[in-house]
């Protein structure tokens, strides 16, 4: 971006622009007061392209009101495209922290919108426009309902990227399982030896509670097809007209192919943030379950001589700038420090669906971050686990049997020809001799 200035005017006075940026005032205005975390909204392209989308079924649906002239229509539906294809990326520099309820992230969306529709109809940056970001691109909207719109629907396609990292690792782990199947091993409860089963048994074990999770995550979706579009800035859908909302509507599911219904109370819908925690709920047992599942890579690879070393982890890198020879789970502690994270995310989210007031919830803006943010780390750290630990992960039969055989498990097996008592007693002359 050059150098270059422009002076654009808002409601608030004048504002200097870069002179080859599609964005206009007010989106100056947020990265002035928004300096945070560097951070900017394209980060999470989901939203955008969910913004985008959105943006086009408002404008052909106020097209079918006689609220927008077709060649507006047109200019601003190919300009969503354009969004849609990932042609403007850069232009989405909002800090995802950001006051005012995601306002900024709206306008931002608008005036890049507006200015590349004013290019398309044969006008330009910096002049006067001929599609206005307000008056044209946010017509029979409110941040309240296109962005709180959109953000639902960004979940969707992260969501089931999350899903499909998932079902790659569940589908390794049932290769060891099946790798593994016929290697004896020592059970253990509370860390104590227990009975004996089989290190696939273990595995296929780690890989069904990750599906379960999988099938949660599909469930989770349907929360997400209920919009508020319409509704406009509380619900009451001031300034939209009697059949905009049903427009707009099936517009949006014919672009997105999603099976979007309007929320019921739309009142309600303009400040209910339930379905962002719940999910955000599923994502930390998600978390939880990947955590132990690398906890107990950790335990069973642990050693290896002066451990457990029932399982070999792929030799990722040295272990020690002191240490010669030794080599650390680095692929689950990384899974481990992920899923910490997620934790913290997850009271974030809590926190700022709690604090809401009356007609709308202006912490919307960490709310998605927070959920966004979450889904992304826990596919990357999935699909680096599976990749680097899991697809490698190697049997020590000896170890196993080792450690099965010098201990009291198969007591247990016992108990229903001996009775517990002289189970107990056999047990303890043993560990006595």
């Amino acid at each position: 971006m050059s150098t270059d200035k422009r002076i654009e005017l808002d409601p608030l006075g004048p504002v200097s622009v870069p002179a080859d940026s599609y964005y206009g005032a007010q989106t100056a205005r947020a990265l002035e007061n928004f300096p945070i975390s560097g951070i900017p909204i394209k980060s999470m392209p989901f939203l955008i392209r969910a913004l985008a989308q959105v943006k086009m079924a408002a404008a052909h649906a106020n097209f079918e009101e006689g609220l927008l002239a077709d060649a507006k229509r047109e200019a601003i539906v190919a300009a969503c495209r354009e969004v849609l294809a990932g042609k403007h990326d850069n232009e989405f520099l909002v800090d995802v922290f950001q006051g005012g309820a995601g306002t900024s992230t709206n306008m931002n969306m608008n005036e890049v919108l507006a200015y590349r529709a004013t290019e398309l109809l044969g006008g330009a940056r910096g002049e006067e426009r001929l599609v206005h970001p307000n008056d044209d691109v946010n017509r029979s909207q409110s941040t309240n309902d296109a962005y709180a719109t959109a953000v639902r629907l960004s979940v969707i396609p992260a969501s089931r990227e999350l899903s499909t990292a998932l079902a790659s690792l569940a589908a390794a782990l049932n290769r060891k399982a099946d790798e593994f199947g016929g290697i004896r091993k020592l059970g253990r409860t509370q860390l104590q030896d227990a009975v004996p089963m089989t290190l696939g048994q273990e595995f296929a074990a780690f890989a069904t509670t990750i599906l379960e999770d999988c099938d949660r995550l599909n469930e989770t979706e349907r929360l997400f097809l209920e919009v508020n579009l319409g509704g406009t800035a509380i619900g009451t859908g001031v300034t939209a007209t009697p059949t905009y909302r049903a427009r707009a509507l099936k517009h949006l599911a014919d672009s997105s192919g999603l099976p979007i219904v309007g929320s019921k109370d739309l009142i309600e819908a303009s400040w209910d943030m339930g379905a962002f925690m719940l999910h955000m709920g599923l994502l930390k047992r998600i978390a939880a379950k990947l955590s132990k599942i690398a906890n107990d890579f950790r335990l069973l690879s642990s050693g290896p001589r002066g451990g457990l070393g029932e399982i070999i982890l792929p030799a990722l890198q040295p272990g020690s700038s002191l240490m010669p020879g030794k080599i650390n789970p680095v692929a689950a502690e990384a899974l481990n420090q992920v899923c910490f994270y997620v934790y913290g995310i997850d009271t974030t989210v809590g926190m700022a669906a709690e604090a809401g007031q009356l007609q709308l919830n202006a912490m919307e803006p960490v709310i998605i971050y927070g959920i966004h943010d979450a889904m992304q780390l826990l596919r990357n750290a999935v699909l680096t686990f599976t990749k680097t630990c899991v697809e490698g992960v190697l049997a020590n039969v000896a170890k196993c049997e080792a450690n099965l055989n010098s201990s009291t498990a198969f007591a247990t097996e016992l108990v229903t020809t001996m009775g517990y008592e002289a189970a107990a007693r056999m047990v303890k002359e043993t560990l006595a001799s």
